[in-house]
């Protein structure tokens, strides 16, 4: 049903994390997307702003419901996805790629799933 790429990480509110080092890009999930439907509205956390694992820090919104994003670690929003706030069907046409939301820097390792450990979790 959807592409769940390997070299991500997942979280069970169907965020998924690319890390490079202590900056971890975040967005949400082609299976997120899929059921959210055709997203109309992004918001996400400010630049400079401090997240902390499991908190809300913002939501994607669609014609069919609101999906709340949740941080995936604690750390300092260090860039913001200007683009998918212009057009937010880039996370609908592109969720691991242009439709990022965000970038966190952090000093903690986060807990989180691997493809198969995401794949189960969605019964794919």
């Amino acid at each position: 049903m959807s592409d769940i790429p390997a070299d991500l990480h997942y979280t069970s509110d169907h965020e998924w994390v690319r890390a490079n080092g202590s900056l971890l890009t975040v967005g949400i999930t082609a299976y997120a997307a899929d059921a959210l439907g055709d997203v109309v509205y992004v918001d996400h956390p400010a630049v400079g702003s401090s997240v902390s694992a499991g908190a809300i820090v913002g939501e994607v919104e669609s014609t069919k419901s609101v999906g709340e994003i949740f941080a995936p670690v604690s750390g300092t929003v260090t860039e913001t996805n200007q683009a998918v706030v212009d057009d937010p069907e880039l996370i609908n046409r592109d969720p691991y790629g242009e439709g990022w939301l965000f970038t966190v820097e952090t000093t903690e390792q986060p807990e989180l799933m691997d493809a198969d450990a995401y794949r189960a979790l969605i019964g794919e």
